[in-house]
């Protein structure tokens, strides 16, 4: 998954990254069952905190968008 964030945009990066994250599933890149890669990998190459990225999958979670599964991930 390609993600990019703006860092001149004014909204919050956790909102950034949900919505490319959004993006990417209503693009199609994403499908039903598909695993996202860890947060960990995710916010290294995007260069920000794990934190910030594991707050966006929370986001999209409480939206009824992605699953986490104990030991499979998200």
């Amino acid at each position: 998954m390609l993600l990019t964030l703006d860092l001149n945009d004014a909204r919050p990066l956790h909102e950034q990254v949900a919505g490319a994250i959004r993006r990417a599933i209503g693009e199609g890149s994403y499908r039903p069952g598909d695993r996202l890669p860890p947060a960990r990998d995710l916010a290294g190459a995007l260069g920000i905190n794990p934190n910030t990225v594991l707050r966006a999958l929370r986001d999209l979670r409480d939206e009824g968008l992605l699953e986490f599964r104990r030991g499979r991930g998200v």
